[in-house]
């Protein structure tokens, strides 16, 4: 499934602590899959990871029997099934829809003990499920799990720290834990101050998955540290000025530069994109409050590009739960830090 519908999201996704952050986009009237708690184990199971991904092997069909026959129509071709070797498929048990096809050393991680019971051992008992979900058919799982209560800062950004574990079927990526923070005020992925060690842990689908395991929760900085590591990041980014004149240098120069040769296309898709980020840095109210700092400059970037942005391919949800979790939202935020950084 190259594009999830509406049905799907609030089918395949679980989304918890509404009281706290509010209904996902998705929601709808008659939906039952948002919790205004954590979301229960129990569901996620249910709803979410009843199945699980089974190895078949592949074949092709041959053709077989006298060729001139066959050309000029006298008989028809017998067809005969060969076996490929060194590939399988992996295919969901309860739809029989084939994921991905790989090479004999893949291992697939099971939903329920990859993403629910090795996450139970890597954390803390007081964290609970935040939010779980399938993509592509199921070809990506995730299960985050937060702390219950939102944190804010002096600076009164609100935020959610979270660890996702996340898994695939179809090649996109290795089985991850990895810590993030949600920013509540605009519900975006956020990565700024968790660039250091610790950040993420990855094991492959193979053989020997099972012994990296247990290195995990030394490897990773739990989540609760995520909560000072943003704070002070925001900290800092606050502390720094952002004039309008800098932020439009910056929209200019960096985010959406004019190159020699651009088409005319090309050109007025460059200033569109100008013109939308100096709108947000101006006017948004998820920008409003920091306005004139290194911060809301850099919630103008991050807001623009998860919410904002041009999509061609899926649908804005598909797209940014799977930037989350194969990396690019945090490639994005360490490029716009680092565009801060220089101004």
């Amino acid at each position: 499934m190259s594009k999830e519908t509406l049905k799907w999201l609030n089918e395949n996704t679980l989304i918890g602590f509404t009281d706290k952050r509010g209904h996902a986009w998705h929601n709808r009237a008659g939906s039952d899959n948002h919790f205004p708690g954590a979301v229960p184990i129990e569901e996620v199971e249910r709803r979410l990871f009843s199945w699980t991904a089974e190895e078949r092997p592949l074949f092709v069909e041959l053709e077989t029997g006298n060729r001139e026959l066959i050309e000029a129509g006298l008989v028809e071709p017998d067809l005969k099934k060969v076996q490929i070797p060194d590939r399988k498929a992996i295919v969901r048990s309860d739809t029989g829809l084939v994921m991905g096809i790989f090479k004999d050393g893949y291992v697939p991680h099971q939903p329920t003990r990859w993403l629910l019971r090795n996450i139970a051992n890597i954390l803390d008992d007081d964290l609970a499920i935040g939010s779980a979900g399938l993509l592509k058919g199921g070809a990506q799982a995730w299960v985050s799990v937060e702390v219950p209560e939102t944190i804010k800062t002096p600076e009164g950004v609100e935020f959610r720290p979270n660890l996702i574990a996340a898994t695939s079927f179809d090649g996109s990526l290795s089985t991850t834990y990895k810590r993030i923070v949600t920013n509540v005020v605009c519900d975006n992925t956020m990565n700024a101050g968790l660039r250091e060690d610790g950040q993420q842990f990855k094991v492959k689908h193979s053989a020997n998955s099972l012994r990296r395991i247990t290195d995990a929760r030394e490897a990773l900085a739990i989540v609760h540290t995520v909560g000072a590591d943003f704070s002070t990041a925001v900290a800092q980014l606050c502390s720094q000025d952002m004039t309008d004149r800098e932020f439009e240098r910056l929209v200019r120069e960096h985010l959406a530069p004019e190159e020699p040769g651009d088409s005319v296309r090309a050109k007025n898709n460059t200033r569109r994109k100008r013109g939308e980020l100096l709108r947000m840095w101006r006017h948004d109210d998820r920008v409003a409050p920091w306005r004139g700092t290194k911060f809301g400059a850099y919630q103008a970037v991050n807001t623009w590009q998860q919410h904002e942005s041009t999509i061609r391919t899926t649908n804005r949800a598909e797209r940014n739960m799977g930037n989350t979790l194969t990396g690019k939202w945090e490639t994005a935020d360490d490029q716009t830090l680092s565009m801060l950084a220089a101004v």
